[in-house]
């Protein structure tokens, strides 16, 4: 009921029409079907009667009946009883199914209305970008390096690393270890370099080690502007990886050949070679270089392969013999590991066949290279003494241990060690290397100055010719690992002194040991092969070697050996058409000029000659030319110029040369060759080409300038 304040301003008759109202709406809600008691009125009437009712107490609240119903339209009432208002229409809000046959088609929501509500916003489909792979590895491999730089767990970085399962990838782990050690401290450099050794072969192949460094070297112009020495740090990286044996020494010329000049890249690459690898004891000193904080101490590492041995001896299982010594990370102190194997075969003979087995298998796994496993036969051969003091076989032991090792393929077959009489030749091992490092000391003298006579004076002084097919095996392995002009320097070298020095039975011997050895420089120069092919192939043409001698060297190789392929490749360079100026041109000439420029210099020079004769300064000219290889297209151009221009004086000049020693015998007779070859051409310019010819000859004989074989009957 309404109060009494509110009944004042009611009229009797608006009072009897609210009682009336009010009895209504209490009948009707007894009736309602809600009601436990409710009547069976239809629920239209109900609801007509319910508006009527909430239209009279409105009313008679409002003080007027002017609104008829009209007012509850907008009203609506909750289960709770509160009012609530609702759109227009019966659209409702929210909480409410809207009105009849609703699409909302036409909805706009505000998003500046009080009441929005950004639940009612239609769903939206966002496309979300698609990582790769290479994203997804890249993500992940920075968290596994962070980790190891905390930790320094070796195990657990090559664990992560395997568990991403991306084998192809690895090169960007490669890269992104580097460039993140790069902008820290030594001990993260140092620890990044123990990294990539330890994961080298067993979880990152050499493929990808050397693609990551490709992708530094080409990154380095980025990595400098947050990294001031990046180019040096890089160098050090490259070096490092280099003497731990996880990049050959043939990926620096390899770069170098795709590298611009101008580029950061070409300078970390030359800073490494120069700087870095040519300095003596380079090894020890990039070992040091970072602190070496996570490198364990020579006493240590010793301690540790003495261990390995005893526990191989005691289970035999060679596998994890190879894995441990793996896991030294030491590459460049193998040859300790094969002193201490050597050494504890003699001791123990029951253990002599575990030894020869576990050294044999580390060989064939590239586990330890050629010149390791030489190291450490020889440091055996220097303590022998020694070692004959506490094994009184030890002499003849070793010699057992070299002839199998030897005979199975593990040792090099150039290692001197046994004399005739079983005793190992202390004095002639010793004698053989103070040689070889002459040699090699001669070699890089020799690379700086391009000064032929004196290499030769310097080889006659040291007086040992029975080792000479061990310099030129030394010279042409150092000249494979640099660039054309010292591949050129080599040649010509050779050549000089096949002339002057050496005999062609030296010069097979040393080709015969490059072949054999072929495998092995294939570790540290990738394409040796066929580097060794050109030169043999040059040898032929600069007539240090003749045909014949290819057909003896393939004799004397090996069954199955490598070096048979190599030189097959030599013969069908050296027989190609046009093999001579191509052979020629194949390293840039050595200075650097082509045949067709050597050829033009060599017309000048005699033309000036003929003209003026002053002989001293036509020999210098000749000299300079620093080609003696191919003096004899000076001949070959001095007798075809005297021909044509009826001037014998010319003749004075290759007696003079051949005085002096500038041309040799051998130059000579292949120039006197050269134009009797090519005699019917010059006859039809020079009619009496034939008979000059005849009588030089005949004069050069006399002189001794040619060989006394050569023969003088021409084509008809």
């Amino acid at each position: 009921m309404a109060s009494p304040r509110n009944e004042g301003f009611l009229t009797q008759d608006q009072r009897e029409k609210l009682r009336i109202a009010v009895q209504n709406a209490e009948t009707l809600s007894l009736a309602s079907p809600r009601s436990p008691t409710g009547g069976s009125t239809s629920a239209l009437l109900q609801q007509y009667e319910q508006q009527r009712a909430a239209a009279a107490a409105a009313a008679a609240r409002g003080g007027g009946g002017g609104g008829g119903g009209g007012g509850v339209r907008h009203v609506r009432r909750s289960h709770s009883g509160k009012t609530i208002k609702v759109k227009k229409d019966g659209a409702g809000g929210k909480g409410t199914w809207g009105k009849l046959i609703d699409t909302d088609t036409d909805a706009c929501l505000d998003r500046n209305d009080p009441n929005y509500d950004s639940d009612e916003e239609p769903y939206e489909l966002v496309e979300a970008p698609v990582s790769t792979p290479v994203e997804d590895y890249k993500k992940s491999v920075a968290p596994i390096i962070e980790e190891y730089f905390s930790t320094g767990d070796v195990k657990l970085a090559a664990s992560d690393l395997k568990e991403l399962g991306y084998d192809d990838f690895h090169r960007y782990f490669v890269k992104k270890l580097v460039s993140m050690a790069m902008d820290r401290h030594d001990k993260e450099k140092e620890m990044a370099s123990v990294l990539l050794s330890s994961l080298y072969g067993d979880v990152i192949s050499s493929t990808q080690i050397r693609l990551g460094f490709v992708m530094l070297l080409e990154a380095v112009d980025d990595l400098a502007v947050d990294i001031l020495d990046a180019v040096d740090v890089l160098a050090l990286f490259i070096a490092r990886a280099v003497v731990d044996d996880i990049l050959p020494p043939a990926f620096l010329s390899r770069e170098k050949a795709s590298l611009s000049e101008s580029s950061k890249g070409m300078q970390v690459v030359q800073i490494a070679e120069k700087s870095y690898l040519s300095a003596p004891h380079h090894a020890e000193l990039l070992e040091r270089r970072w602190g070496g904080s996570t490198r364990t101490t020579v006493d240590a590492v010793k301690l540790r392969i003495t261990d390995l041995f005893k526990e191989y001896i005691k289970n035999g299982d060679t596998a994890e013999a190879c894995r441990c010594i793996r896991e030294l990370a030491v590459p460049f102190f193998h040859h300790e590991v094969v002193k201490r194997a050597l050494t504890l075969g003699m001791e123990s003979p029951t253990a002599e066949a575990l030894i020869v087995k576990l050294l044999k298998e580390a060989s064939e796994e590239l586990l330890i290279s050629s010149s390791q496993m030489m190291k450490g036969f020889s440091r055996v051969v220097d303590s022998l003494d020694d070692l004959s003091l506490d094994i009184p076989s030890a002499k003849s032991q070793f010699q057992t241990l070299v002839s199998k090792a030897v005979s199975e393929g593990w040792l090099d077959s150039s290692f001197v060690h046994v004399g005739a009489n079983g005793d190992v030749q202390d004095d002639e091992h010793e004698k053989l290397r103070r040689y070889k490092k002459e040699a090699v000391s001669m070699i890089h003298e020799y690379f700086l100055s391009d000064d032929v006579p004196e290499i030769i004076r310097s080889l006659k002084e040291l007086g040992s010719p029975e080792y000479n097919p061990v310099f030129i095996k030394k010279l042409i392995t150092i000249a494979m690992d640099r660039k054309n002009r010292e591949k050129e320097m080599a040649s010509i070298l050779l050549s000089s002194l096949s002339m002057e020095l050496f005999s062609t039975e030296d010069i097979v011997k040393g080709f015969i040991m490059l072949l054999e050895s072929a495998e092995d420089t294939a570790l540290d120069i990738l394409d040796a092969s066929d580097e060794l092919g050109l030169f043999l192939a040059r040898a032929v043409i600069d007539d240090v070697l003749a045909p014949l001698n290819l057909d003896e060297i393939s004799g004397k190789l090996p069954p199955n050996c490598s070096g048979a392929e190599t030189l097959n490749m030599a013969r069908s360079l050296a027989t190609a058409r046009h093999a001579g100026e191509r052979l020629l041109r194949c390293w840039g000439g050595g200075t650097g000029w082509v045949v067709e420029d050597t050829k033009d210099k060599i017309a000048k020079l005699l033309e000036e000659y003929e003209s003026g004769g002053d002989v001293g300064e036509a020999c210098n000219c000749i000299r300079e030319l620093h080609m003696p290889f191919f003096n004899h297209e000076v001949v070959k151009k001095a007798l075809v110029m005297a021909m044509e221009k009826k001037n014998d004086r010319i003749l004075g000049l290759l007696q003079e040369c051949f005085g002096e020693g500038i041309i040799t015998i051998n130059q000579m007779t292949k120039g006197f060759s050269r134009v009797r070859d090519g005699l019917d051409d010059l006859a039809l310019d020079i009619p009496d080409a034939r008979e000059k010819f005849l009588s030089y000859v005949e004069h050069a004989k006399k002189s001794g300038w040619l060989l006394p074989s050569f023969g003088v009957a021409t084509s008809a």
